[in-house]
This record gives C-alpha cells, sequence and structure tokens, in this order.
C-alpha cells in the first residue's frame, strides 16, 4: 500500500460528500483511491477497459451490510471483497475485477470509514483482484445503517471445468471446508446482545485457495459458500434442484465449542448460521478421501471433514444426531439472527 494518504478536513461525513462538488471529490480522492489503486482504477472515468484473458467470463453481484461496521476477524469491507471473490470462486473463476459502490450515511466518522477502505483495499489486493470502477452516494442521517457497499466482480474460468448442482449424483460426499457458524456468532457477539460478549472471531476470508485445490479433480460436482442461510440451506438447495436427499453426521460436522456453547444457551442451531470463509463441496465418493487431503494441506483447511452425502432413497434433508437418531433439517424460514451479512 502507499503512505498514508491526507485525510479529509471533516471529522463526520456530511451531505456535502455526496453533492457531488469539491466535498465529494476530496472524499474520493482522499479515502477511496489511495487504498485502492491500481492501473485500472481512473477516478476522472465514467468506464474503463477490461483486458481478460482467454476462458469463460463469469459475474456476479452482491450488496453488504453488517452492524457493526468492524467486528472481531473483519469488517464491512473484508466481507465486501471476500464474499464477491468468493461467490466466484466456488463457481471455479479466479477473481479479477471488481466494481464497488459506496452508500455512506451522513454522520459517519471518517477515520471509520477510512479504516473500512483501507481493509477493503488490503483484502482485494491480497485476493489478487483490482478495483476498477466505483461510486459513492450520501443518504441523510437515519436513512441508512453508517455504510453499505454493493459490488459487482468479474472473473475468468477455464472452458473444461464442468461445475454445476446438475451434476450431483447419488451416492456423491458433501464435505464442509472448516466449521461453521463462526462468522454468525461472532457478529452476534460483538454487538453484545443478550448481555453476551466474546473473543470469536469471523471466518471472513478469501476461499479461493480451497476451490483451486478442488478444481483439479473430475469428481468434483459442485461448491458453494454457505452464507445467509448457513451449511442446512445449502443441503436443501440440492435436495430441491436434483431429487436426492441429503443425510449428514452431526459428530462428523465441525462446530467450535464456543459457537456451540452460544447456541446451546440460545437455541439457535449453526448449521443454519452464515459463515463467510467457508466452502461447501460435492465430490464423487471415490475422490472424496483425496480432496479432504487436499484440503487439509491449506491454513484454511485444516479441520474440513466429510460431513455426509447425497442418498437418492431419502426424500429429505436428514441429520444423524451424536446420540445415534435422526432429525429432519427444516427449509430456513425466519431469520436465526438479526441481519449478519
Amino acid at each position: 500500500m502507499n503512505a498514508k494518504p491526507e485525510t479529509l478536513d471533516a471529522k463526520f461525513i456530511t451531505l456535502a460528500h455526496g453533492n457531488g462538488g469539491r466535498l465529494m471529490r476530496e472524499l474520493i480522492e482522499r479515502v477511496f483511491a489511495p487504498y485502492l489503486a491500481n492501473p485500472l482504477l481512473d477516478v476522472q472515468a465514467d468506464a474503463v477497459p477490461l483486458p481478460t484473458p482467454e476462458g469463460d467470463l463469469m459475474f456476479t453481484t452482491d450488496g453488504f451490510t453488517v452492524k457493526p461496521l468492524e467486528f472481531p476477524g473483519g469488517d464491512i469491507g473484508s466481507l465486501a471483497v471476500h464474499g464477491t471473490v468468493n461467490d466466484l470462486a466456488v463457481a471455479g473463476a479466479t477473481p479479477l475485477y471488481f466494481s464497488l459502490n459506496a452508500f455512506i450515511e451522513e454522520g459517519l466518522e471518517v477515520a471509520q470509514l477510512e479504516r473500512v477502505i483501507a481493509s477493503l483495499g488490503r483484502a482485494a489486493e491480497a485476493a489478487g483482484v483490482r478495483i476498477a470502477a466505483g461510486d459513492t452516494k450520501v443518504v441523510p442521517r437515519g436513512e441508512g445503517g453508517g455504510l453499505y457497499l454493493a459490488t459487482t466482480g468479474v472473473g475468468v474460468r477455464d472452458r473444461k471445468i464442468r461445475l454445476g448442482i446438475g451434476q450431483i449424483t447419488d451416492g456423491d460426499a458433501i464435505l464442509v471446508s472448516g466449521p461453521v457458524g463462526d462468522h454468525g456468532i461472532a457478529v452476534m457477539l460483538a454487538r453484545e446482545e443478550f448481555g453476551m460478549r466474546g473473543d470469536l472471531q469471523s471466518d471472513c476470508a478469501s476461499v479461493l485457495p480451497l476451490t483451486q485445490a478442488l478444481l483439479p479433480f473430475s469428481g468434483l460436482r459442485f461448491m458453494r459458500d454457505p452464507t445467509r442461510g448457513g451449511l442446512a440451506m445449502i443441503a436443501h438447495e440440492i435436495r430441491r434442484a436434483t431429487g436426492f436427499g441429503i443425510y449428514m453426521d452431526e459428530n462428523a460436522i465441525p462446530v467450535r465449542e464456543a459457537v456451540a456453547s452460544v447456541c446451546e444457551m440460545l437455541g439457535y442451531d449453526p448449521l443454519y448460521l452464515a459463515c463467510e470463509g467457508r466452502v461447501v463441496a460435492v465430490v464423487a465418493p471415490d475422490q472424496a478421501e483425496a480432496a479432504l487431503t487436499a484440503w487439509h494441506t491449506l491454513p484454511l483447511g485444516h479441520d474440513a471433514a466429510i460431513i455426509g452425502k447425497v442418498d437418492k432413497t431419502r426424500r429429505f434433508v436428514v441429520m444423524q444426531t451424536a446420540l445415534g437418531g435422526e432429525r429432519m433439517l427444516d427449509e430456513l424460514e425466519d431469520d436465526p439472527l438479526p441481519r449478519i451479512c
């Protein structure tokens, strides 16, 4: 990163920072551009060309809102980058370019905005993506959550890669790359809701190393990052699309003790909680152990596990419990937590 840029004279964002005049120009030049600088980003241009290598162009878009804006293990800036990178990565693509739209609420402290954008820039640099275009808007006080971010991501995928939910067949193994529920509980604890505190870190991270490790496997069928709705809703997504049931083993699903304790006290199920740095993969059964070994060699995959299988003899999403019984996992209807991603 470059040296620390000249800071804004103002301590808080005002509506004037979104009026198209001098203050808006200074906001972009002093807070955004220094941390997102790359050869493509031209703050004076309305559009830029994107050179792309050979392959299928992959395109995704997402929006991000979280409270608090900064939480243990991340913030809304790194969350926006990782969330967009991960959507491309689980589709088998290499992320290349982003656009960034920032909706800033009047009254947001400039220092906090700068921290978030600096974090966003570091996350983008680490993931190897370039912010190619962007825009800022300022909304009146009381009409936003401090800061909302919207991103569009472009990547490229080798044309030989065939991934998709339609590739899944009976008997395929289901893998998860690490403990589930960390992000949802970390953000909740950061809010100090229910009189609870903790130092649990969000799993917010780029999953690109995890997805690239599995791409050489001919038996790789499908990948998804378990964000809103968590692991359980990915299982239901597979069930609905294929007509096959899903069978999972509760003892095999990695859940941190801190997450399990909070869920037990408050009546949450970690299988429905958002993750922001995990991958669920469906792999042919004869390649599942090799895929798991590939994940175990990576920092993010140390706790990866084979957690279940696709089973055409079943009609529902069923979990064998720790006590040896079985229970059905219903589709999510109510939010298990206040919005956390």
